[in-house]
């Protein structure tokens, strides 16, 4: 195997800070590291420079990493490639294993994640390597001697034996003639059970034999005759069915069928990953579903304000028609009423529509989102809350700011998020700041939340992104509020920044990119 200094890597993020930090690590490891800031230019930099391993963001505009990880198996299938996901994005995790991602590392990338990776990867390309070593030697002549021909052979079967993939072959009778460890593994049967003993069609379930002949049939898995990432079942030694992805072709000698050869690859562990997505999912609105508690009932108390309003302007408009005609005079009072029932009836309408918006389910929708229109939602949300803690609300908006392209129920949350997070921090009340404005140098829109609170002990700093971490008691939630804001901003190619010192309150900015379309605004 090389050393770490035989090795190339592209990295392409467009956060420039992990760039760098990450090619800190990587060189002090010994890898030759190039950096990209999107997805073009880093797939330049494959061409350019034919890294062994690619290491690229998901989120990122134009080019985003699944394409890049397409581009790159189609145009360079000998490189491995790595994929960086934010919490929240193994959905998007399992589509790139599917792609033939190598591996996935989340964000915040640790130095450990990073490494078991990049070991993956280059063993995968070691396991490759040997294999075209060992085609090439397939394709010339015989060996001369018959001491040349048991090496070929006995590095065949050591090359099978070991490989990360599950290998089965079968002769033209559908006999079982190759079946190597990691089959033994993933099924349960030994080699003594199978080789020559069970035919390829005894581990597949009813009807999926079927169906993988036909796709094998077919050219929409990678041609007649050959298969590439087609996803069936198999059945283990204990009858359950298990899912796997095969790569497959048939062998023919002389135009004669005399074989099929197939490679495995288990599929349990991604499954696990998208059980664990749904997981993930339910939590997150679960964790929603509190802030919505919480808010329903102070806005309980701010409804019924206007509420008992609007009743006694109706019972005053009563009296008067009960006093018979309108004279001018009356008339007048009698629609200053109307006017003031319809502006209570709309501010209630608001509230509760705000919180029917917050509450719902809904798949991510990217547009053009009015960071003012947000925020005013988010005060409105949230104003009796602060009333109710003796929190005093002061803002600072930014006018004529340009919009930002991204999901306007995500945002609203994340803001929600902020706001009740500064409110725990604030048991005995104090003052919470809501800031916005545009950085003109980076176009970066920044929403800042300022408190007064108790502030947070240094030790716990590095860990507050971490899902379900928490230093609140049950009644504030499951620990997700800042890692669910922090997966929205990497979602929104956005970043959170927390500063912060026990005794002097905490100040938490969001950043995100002006929607391009805006840019002269």
């Amino acid at each position: 195997m090389t050393s770490s200094s035989n090795w190339k890597i592209v990295l392409i993020d467009d956060e420039a800070d992990i760039r760098e930090i990450m090619t800190i690590a990587l060189e002090d490891a010994g890898y030759r590291v190039d950096t990209a800031a999107d997805g073009a230019t880093g797939l330049q930099l494959c061409e350019d420079t034919s890294p062994q391993i690619v290491i690229t963001d998901i989120r990122m505009p134009g080019i985003d990493g699944l394409q890049v990880l397409e581009t790159v198996k189609k145009k360079y299938p000998e490189m491995e490639v790595i994929v960086a996901t934010a919490f929240g994005e193994m959905n998007l995790a399992i589509r790139a294993l599917q792609l033939d991602a190598s591996d996935f590392i989340t964000k915040p990338i640790s130095d450990e994640a990073l490494y078991l990776a990049l070991k993956r990867a280059k063993e995968r390309i070691n396991s490759r390597n040997q294999l075209k070593d060992y085609m090439a030697l397939l394709e010339k002549e015989k060996a001369e001697t018959s001491q040349e021909l048991l090496k070929s052979i006995a590095f065949q079967r050591n090359l099978i034996e070991n490989s990360m993939d599950g290998i089965l072959g079968c002769d033209d009778t559908h006999t079982v003639v190759t079946y190597n460890r990691c089959m033994e593994q993933m099924l349960g049967f030994s080699k003594e059970e199978v080789l020559r003993k069970m035919t390829f069609d005894q581990f597949f379930p009813g009807g999926e034999l079927s169906r993988f002949k036909e796709a094998l049939s077919a050219n929409t898995y990678g041609g007649e005759n050959r298969l590439i990432l087609y996803e069936t079942r198999l059945l283990e030694h204990s009858g359950r069915e298990i899912p796997v992805q095969v790569s497959a072709s048939l062998l023919f000698d002389l135009d004669r069928e005399s074989g099929l050869v197939c490679f495995f690859r288990d599929l349990r562990e991604i499954r696990k990953l998208e059980r664990e997505v749904s997981d993930q999912a339910r939590i997150l609105h679960q964790d929603k579903m509190m802030s919505l508690g919480r808010l329903a009932a102070s806005v309980v108390h701010e409804i019924n304000n206007p509420l008992s309003g609007i009743l006694n302007y109706l019972r005053l408009m009563s009296r008067i028609l009960r006093q018979g005609a309108l004279s001018e005079d009356r008339r007048e009072k009698f629609q200053r009423y109307l006017d003031l029932v319809e502006t209570e009836t709309n501010r209630c309408s608001q509230i509760v529509s705000g919180l029917l918006s917050f509450s719902r389910i809904s798949q991510p929708s990217f547009g053009q989102v009015k960071i003012d229109e947000l925020l005013k939602r988010c005060m409105l949300l949230s104003q009796h809350k602060l009333e109710l803690s003796n929190i005093r609300l002061e803002y600072d908006i930014q006018l004529n700011l340009p919009p930002v392209e991204g999901d306007f129920n995500q945002l609203q949350q994340c803001v929600i998020n902020l706001i009740f997070n500064a409110i725990d921090a604030m048991p005995q009340g104090g003052d919470l700041t809501l800031i916005s404005r545009l950085d003109g140098d980076s176009r970066k829109v920044i929403i800042t939340v300022r408190d007064s609170g108790r502030g947070i002990p240094q030790e716990n700093l590095p860990h507050i992104f971490e899902p379900f971490y928490t230093t609140k008691s049950e009644s504030h939630g499951v620990g997700l509020g800042l890692s669910t804001v922090y997966g929205i901003m990497e979602r929104h190619n956005g970043s959170v920044n927390v500063e912060s010192q026990p005794g002097e309150g905490t100040t938490i900015r969001i950043e995100m990119p002006a929607s391009i379309a805006n840019k002269g605004g």
